[in-house]
């Protein structure tokens, strides 16, 4: 038979018992060797994979706590979201700008990397020059151009607790 499946079940019944119990002997000392080599390196890679991923997630993340609250921040992948990142843990003092904004000037200077985003949404964390941190609770259009640091993983309840006074936010790592 040329059957690829069977082929060399079909060789070895030609050679008789003999060559049936060759052919299973080779078959199951392939899949040991197989298996031997496989799970070590399955597993040695395993690990480091998932170790890395959680240590890019919580490097992409950082808390913002406003009067008892916190939020989670994801951070964007940005020189400088990383830069930011490394100020912390840090509390400012933000006095309110157009009812739509907190700002504060940040104790050095930051990597810029400014687009004009268009529209601004409630929990955009963004840099106005290199030096200006933005924290936005309310959406709308705008034609500034900014530095994405990151964004409020739910703003929902941002503007209420911010009000249009000013305010001390505190950001944190944890």
């Amino acid at each position: 038979m040329r059957d690829h499946k069977f082929g060399l079940l079909t060789h070895a019944h030609a050679g008789g018992t003999r060559g049936l119990t060759r052919a299973f002997g080779l078959l199951f000392g392939l899949a040991a060797v197989s298996e031997a080599n496989a799970s070590p390196l399955s597993s040695a890679r395993a690990a480091p994979e998932s170790s890395s991923i959680t240590a890019q997630q919580a490097a992409s993340r950082i808390w913002m706590t406003v009067r008892d609250t916190r939020f989670e921040i994801t951070l964007a992948n940005t020189q400088a979201a990383r830069d930011f990142a490394a100020l912390l843990p840090l509390s400012l003092d933000m006095p309110d700008l157009n009812n739509n904004e907190k700002h504060a000037e940040l104790p050095k200077a930051l990597t810029t990397n400014v687009t004009r985003p268009g529209t601004i949404h409630s929990g955009d964390l963004m840099l106005y020059g290199s030096q200006t941190l933005v924290a936005f609770y309310v959406t709308f259009p705008s034609s500034y151009s900014y530095t994405r640091l990151g964004r409020v993983d739910d703003p929902a309840a941002l503007a209420r607790l911010v009000g249009s006074d000013d305010v001390r936010i505190s950001f944190s790592k944890q």
